[in-house]
């Protein structure tokens, strides 16, 4: 039962509806209405944690109650806080949960504690190819209580005050004989939350116990799981699996090798993972993703009100200058720096929405750029901007990216603009998605992006050539990791096609044109034409009209954001007219067709390459 849901507005941690601020587990218990059920959540937390309470909650040992004698004179400045931490997860057979956590920057580990997980182009590879593969479904599985099930290399110490302790737990361990001052002791003999080494030596635990099994690691690619003789491949993002098989009875022997060392939760329709809703078309080969909800969540949360009048522009662009200040690089405008607080608010909005922005909604990744680049020093010019965004996120609240089944060829589209950024520097912009060779008889057609690069160039570029090299420096890079992934799912490339809208740059890259000024920037990217001869990469120059790139490497105004949204992002799945620039015939000689974006149950005509 949804207790807590009358009083609060649910994001993950607990937020109130009439001040958007998040709710401790303090601020809680002083509502009547909450106490029994956040005492009792509390107290089946603890038990879980120590050694079990009553309602048959079996207990791991991860802490054990204990006299602060008993805890070494060495150690003692090891002692860290515990902290309680309450949400809502409706997901979980325990929805409402108060969770004691351990205070992480205090604990002095002197080994490593960073654990590889896998990144969000690796999982968009991993839904693609399920879709791709012949047979092949999805399901997800979770790991309950995952950090519990590890032992520490050496026993961490904390103390809780004996006030927050539910009767029940007070009198299952005699907590009030052995508090000192008001404060608990507990030794942390396992992996609690909180402790910085839980996440590594819970992951290195699991790989041993998969790798007894057959499912090892992949070489290059972290987080990236196969099978020694069967069908099989997932993804692992902390104890979240993503299961691509061919044969339902293959996952079941994953699903029984885990079952034999954690407790289980699995999903065989595979609707969510890390957050993200997948709905699946294996019969039609497509899967739409999206986040429901999360962007009003987070509006609520930094408590932004509805503008009066739709924000089709996440950031507003410069102003267009013509003549010969044109090739000027825009100048720093001054503005009244904002206070701490407000300091804070932006971080936290540029936080909350980069995750949102490379899983589903690649528009705003430009504004989260521009924003991120002043968040050190912010002003009154960059609160307006933020302002702005969170306006915008109002206006276009659920985004959805469609993935189609392809023959898994990786496809690049690279563009820059020159001189965009402040103190004289560009912007690199890249497209990444999976589709097939061009050939006469079949066009590319257009993809749900895997990965999307949107940068500031390092270097202070002395031309747009230059600009437009060191952007394709950046997407071949990130190309060859993610050439390196697929491959590695079973699906060897051939020279991925980079689609480039200057001809220069293809020239030099190419080695098609003489280069004699060229020669510094051939220090630089001589590894793009080294790149060609070995095969790699097969550059080659398309209009910028063609290049979707060009989207993420600069501002745009409303309209230009309202007429080019529905290539990237699916609005609704109502059936509308077809954009006009998306036409066949209003763009004779384009190498690309995109699934109609309003209707993607309908495709769009092809075009054959001249």
């Amino acid at each position: 039962m949804r207790e807590w849901a009358f009083e609060e507005y649910f994001a993950g941690a607990i937020t109130c509806k009439e001040t958007g601020q998040s709710l401790e587990y303090r601020d809680l218990m002083q509502r009547p209405h909450l106490k029994d059920t956040l005492e009792r959540s509390l107290a089946n937390e603890l038990g879980r944690l120590a050694q079990g309470v009553v309602r048959d909650i079996k207990g791991t040992c991860t802490i054990t109650f204990i006299k602060k004698s008993k805890i070494p004179t060495e150690r003692r400045r090891d002692i860290t806080y515990g902290r309680m931490v309450v949400s809502w997860r409706p997901e979980k057979d325990e929805p409402n949960r108060s969770r004691p956590t351990a205070g992480g920057n205090l604990i002095n580990y002197p080994f490593e504690v960073s654990a590889p997980i896998c990144g969000m182009p690796t999982i968009k590879l991993h839904w693609n190819s399920v879709l791709s593969t012949p047979g092949a479904e999805y399901a997800t599985f979770d790991i309950s209580n995952f950090y519990l099930n590890c032992r520490l290399k050496r026993p961490e110490y904390m103390r809780l005050p004996l006030k927050i302790f539910p009767r029940e737990i007070l009198d299952k361990y005699n907590l009030e004989k052995i508090a000192v001052d008001g404060w608990v002791y507990a030794q942390i003999d396992g992996g609690m939350y909180g402790l910085p080494q839980a996440g590594v030596l819970a992951n290195k635990l699991l790989k041993e116990r998969l790798r007894e099994s057959g499912y090892h690691e992949t070489t290059h690619t972290p987080g990236l799981f196969y099978h020694e003789t069967r069908p099989i491949w997932f993804t692992l993002v902390v104890d979240d699996f993503g299961v691509k098989y061919v044969g339902k009875q293959h996952a079941r022997h994953l699903m029984n090798v885990l079952s034999k060392f954690y407790e289980m939760e699995e999903d065989w329709l595979g609707k969510l993972y890390c957050g993200i809703t997948l709905d699946w078309n294996y019969r039609e080969g497509y899967v739409d993703i999206s986040m429901p909800n999360y962007v009003a969540k987070q509006l609520v949360k930094y408590r932004h009100k509805a503008p009066k009048r739709r924000q089709n522009c996440p950031y507003e662009p410069e102003p267009r200058v013509c003549g010969k200040k044109a090739q000027e690089a825009p100048k720093k405008k001054t503005s009244p720096k904002v206070s701490a607080e407000e300091k804070k608010y932006i971080q936290q909005v540029v936080g909350s929405f980069l995750y949102y922005a490379r899983a589903v909604d690649m528009t705003i990744l430009h504004a989260l750029n521009s924003i991120a680049a002043e968040q050190a020093d912010p002003t009154e010019r960059t609160m307006r901007r933020v302002k702005q965004l969170l306006d915008y996120m109002h206006t276009h609240q659920d985004a959805v990216i469609c993935f189609y089944a392809s023959d898994m060829v990786l496809n690049v589209h690279s563009d820059a603009s020159y001189l965009t950024a402040t103190r004289g520097r560009s912007r690199a912009g890249g497209y990444f998605f999976l589709g097939s060779i061009p050939t006469n008889n079949r066009p590319i057609k257009l993809n749900g992006n895997v990965a999307v690069t949107c940068a500031i160039l390092k270097l202070v570029a002395a031309s747009a050539a230059e600009a437009e090299l060191g952007a394709l420096f950046l997407n071949a890079q990130e190309a060859r990791i993610l050439r390196l992934t697929l491959a590695e799912m079973g699906h060897p490339q051939p020279p991925t096609p980079v689609h480039v809208d200057n001809s220069t740059c293809i020239g030099i890259v190419n080695n098609t044109i003489k280069r004699q000024r060229s020669r510094a920037m051939e220090m630089r990217y001589f590894w793009l034409l080294d790149q060609q001869v070995q095969k790699f990469f097969s550059f080659q120059y398309h209009p910028g009209q063609e290049n979707l790139g060009d989207y993420p490497s600069k501002a745009h105004t409303g309209a230009v954001h309202q007429h080019v949204r529905p290539w990237y992002i699916h609005v609704n799945n109502s059936p509308r007219e077809l954009p006009r620039a998306l036409r066949p015939s209003s763009r004779r000689g384009c190498v690309e067709t995109l699934g109609d974006p309003y209707n993607k149950r309908t495709p769009l005509p092809s075009v054959p390459i001249p």
